[in-house]
């Protein structure tokens, strides 16, 4: 019978198991974080937030939905609803933007962040994903509102291939819904090299809502309705006495097939954004991503753990065609010109990481070490060739060391420092027409900031548990939408307000009850920037940084009740509130959109195993009605609340595993989450209907 394991860990302390609701209701050994601390560390020395979800999960998720937006959601009530987009713009963990990463290799782009970070591979490659909530630089830039690790599959001792196919649809469409997808992979070993080698291929319908309409389709930011994707993976691995070197290679393709038009709704009215069949002007959106990863590892290196990787990511996020006033050259290209962008990407880096245990013979761990990271990033319009983010690069290192101590009974202390030095080198350049064609000087403005993270966990019984902790992260900001927007003349890189880094506190205590039959966890956080970084629509439909004071708090709940023997419930509550400072008198007081945080959220779930082979989970989402004021008290928009319920059950027969996924069972009617606080007639767009989903997946 397959347990229904533990996957979240709200607020993590000495705790020495993990439960299992299988039928022995037994324990688990406790599982291994890596991500926290850059070394492998039991949940019990990590003072973090921390959520895990485990390959068991993830395949109970992607029953129903292979979205990771959505299957984060379902796990992360902090987390924000998806977009069911391409982009993943407006998605943010704890209010903030999070740090992606593919077996700590960066995704996210945070010099021009379009929003494309959660599109980078499919979920089928994954073993688990490791998440830290709250702003720390661990990994370095881009970590305000925490990590994301999506940690790949390893390949198996004995050789072994796996097939997957599958069928996604909505009954009451059939032949325009109707999505699938393959998936081959051949794992195994010969002597001391291993290999685990897979290819992924998605080809999606469109969508539906509660009503019968079709959802609007984003014909500008992409969409992954009627696209198809593709992934290919391989890892590769050679071990020998304590040493062993591995190659990753990840390439990922996204691409929207530019059959549909979209129509635009009208928020006022309460009409939705919906869409037409017809040809889409310009190449299709797309998001093209190459990750490429080699890892050093060492058990023994002078004394010292030694673990050492080179990476490179190679990004291209191609968004639709449109004849967006800020594209109009009139002078040169006449009249009513379409236009399209693409953000480009190319990272480079090396982590090194030594670890020496029992320092000195003292109960002290040590890691330390020191990153190197380069990116160059630029936007580029294709259709004419012109520049419209220059090309940027972020040039960083920045040595670290973390400290852990465990001398006295029951208490671990943590307590670590990274020194970040930066510089962001940028040429001169002009802006388009509409901007004025003004003449920007270049520059190379350097930054050197020391951050520092504390933390500790104390075992108060066997049962009860507690931690706290207080950390820092850094970020810089969306550099590319700053510089391409300059409109007035005279202005210098270097001397840009706006290019200051974003520096942002995070201070959490949480506690933890862990019995045979019940667990509960509860963390309460505050996330504090002097200067930081919101995102603003204007008159004109586009989206400007604005640099300013926020400040977000709120707490995460978690309980878990193994009923019986076949039977675990779970429940999960996230409140976030945050605020800026809309005057710039140095006080909040202007409650964040929905651009930047995410509502109110209770999950609630039943997981059944009702024989050996069949198991069935159900879940339900409501999101909280919520009304955002002005620095006044005045209502400036609402949230209307709603519920999602999915269902899925899996079934071992033939050889391998049934799954059925319904995605909104009850077919609830409602604009997502998005559209209510943060769209506009372009994106006015409902939720998905009620959709089925068929998968046979059989290990051979």
């Amino acid at each position: 019978m397959r347990g229904t394991r533990t996957t979240l860990a709200l607020a993590i302390a000495a705790t020495s198991t993990l439960s299992v609701a299988a039928e022995s209701n037994s324990q688990i050994e406790e599982e291994v974080v890596v991500t926290a601390s850059r070394t492998e560390k039991p949940l019990s020395a990590i003072p973090n937030t921390v959520t895990l979800i485990d390959q068991q999960a993830l395949a109970d998720q992607m029953a129903a939905t292979s979205d990771l937006s959505t299957i984060l959601g379902n796990l992360i009530p902090s987390f924000s609803p998806s977009r069911q987009k391409m982009t993943s713009s407006g998605e943010s963990l704890r209010g903030r933007k999070p740090l992606y990463l593919i077996d700590g290799v960066p995704q996210s782009n945070p010099l021009r962040n379009g929003g494309r970070d959660g599109h980078t591979i499919d979920p089928l490659v994954l073993e688990r994903v490791e998440v830290i909530h709250g702003a720390n630089a661990i990994h370095g830039m881009g970590a305000s509102g925490g990590i994301i690790n999506l940690i790949t599959r390893t390949p198996s001792d004995d050789f072994q291939q796996s097939v997957r196919v599958e069928s996604a649809l909505q009954t009451e469409e059939l032949s325009d819904t109707l999505g699938y997808n393959g998936s081959y992979s051949l794992s195994g070993k010969v002597r001391d090299i291993d290999v685990l080698a897979s290819v992924t291929y998605r080809n999606s319908g469109v969508s539906y809502d509660a009503n019968g309409d079709i959802v609007g389709f984003d014909n500008t930011q992409g969409d992954t309705m009627d696209s198809e994707t593709t992934n290919a993976f391989i890892k590769t691995g050679y071990s020998w006495d304590d040493q062993r070197v591995q190659l990753t290679i990840n390439h990922f393709l996204v691409e929207g097939n530019n059959n549909w038009l979209s129509v635009d709704g009208d928020i006022d009215a309460g009409i939705p954004t919906t869409a037409v069949e017809g040809d889409v002007p310009g190449k299709s959106p797309s998001n093209e991503v190459t990750t490429i990863n080699l890892q050093y590892s060492n058990e023994d290196f002078f004394g010292q753990k030694l673990r050492t990787q080179v990476f490179s990511q190679d990004f291209a996020g191609t968004y639709g065609a449109t004849n967006s006033g800020t594209f109009q050259d009139v002078d040169t290209y006449g009249p009513d010109l379409f236009d399209q962008s693409q953000n480009n990407s190319e990272k480079q880096g090396l982590k090194l990481t030594l670890i020496k245990d029992d320092v000195a013979g003292a109960p002290v761990s040590l890691a330390y070490g020191v990153d190197l990271l380069q990116d160059e990033t630029w936007q580029q319009l294709i259709l004419t060739s012109r520049a419209w983010v220059p090309p940027t690069q972020y040039k960083n290192i920045a040595p670290y060391a973390q400290a852990e101590f465990s001398g006295i009974e029951h208490l671990t202390i943590t307590a670590g420092v990274r020194h970040e030095i930066s510089e962001l080198q940028v040429d001169d350049f002009t802006t388009l027409a509409s901007y004025g064609s003004q003449f920007v000087k270049g520059g190379n403005p350097e930054f050197s900031e020391t951050l520092g993270n504390i933390g500790a966990t104390y075992a108060v019984t066997d049962s009860l548990r507690v931690y706290a902790n207080y950390s820092e992260g850094f970020s810089m900001p969306d550099v590319g939408r700053v510089l391409r927007g300059i409109d007035e003349p005279g202005q210098e890189v270097e001397n840009f307000l706006d290019m200051q880094p974003i520096l942002t506190e995070n201070q959490e205590l949480g506690l933890e009850f862990d019995s045979e039959q019940f667990a509960a966890q509860v963390a309460y956080y505050s996330s504090d920037s002097d200067i930081g970084q919101r995102l603003a629509l204007g008159d004109d439909g586009i989206y400007s940084v604005q640099r300013e004071k926020t400040d977000i708090n709120g707490f995460e709940l978690r309980g878990q009740w193994f009923a019986t023997d076949t039977d675990t419930l779970e429940a999960r509550y996230a409140y976030t509130k945050g605020r800026y400072d809309a005057d710039d008198d140095g006080n909040v007081d202007t409650d964040l959109d929905g651009r930047n945080i995410a509502p109110n959220r209770f999950n609630l779930s039943w997981a059944r195993n009702w024989t050996d082979v069949l198991s069935t989970r159900i879940q339900a989402n409501w999101l909280l009605d919520r009304d955002f004021e002005n620095a006044e008290g005045n209502v400036t928009r609402e949230f209307d609340g709603y519920t999602v319920i999915d269902a899925s059950a899996q079934l071992q027969a033939m050889g391998g595993e049934f799954a059925l996924g319904i995605q909104n069972l009850t077919n609830e009617d409602y604009f997502t989450y998005y559209s209510q606080t943060a769209g506009n007639d372009i994106r006015n767009f409902k939720g998905i209907g009620r959709s089925v989903n068929l998968s046979y997946s059989r290990v051979f």
